[in-house]
């Protein structure tokens, strides 16, 4: 199965938390199955986005296209990090 980790440095956890809930529907469509916001315990404008997709190629192409490099820059994020990631191994301890 087909995640992706991101971690953004964000101006202001609650617009970037606006402007992600309001994408919902793009990423949705673009093939997001499933999410998790985590934050740093330190710092909450240190956030991460982990969520599993369909296919991996379209997670790639929606997170690198223009009109969602916009929307990060719109919602004050700067510098993420992508990580695209195919599930190895799973289990519960």
């Amino acid at each position: 199965m087909p995640h992706v980790l991101i971690v953004h440095e964000v101006e202001d956890y609650k617009a970037w938390k606006a402007a992600f809930d309001a994408a919902a529907d793009l990423r949705r469509a673009a093939g997001e199955v499933t999410f998790q916001v985590l934050c740093s315990d330190l710092d909450w404008n240190r956030v991460v986005h982990f969520s599993r997709w369909r296919d991996l190629a379209a997670a790639r192409r929606f997170f690198e296209s223009p009109e969602v490099a916009e929307i990060r820059r719109r919602a004050g994020v700067r510098a993420p990090e992508f990580l695209y990631l195919e599930e190895l191994d799973r289990g519960v301890l």
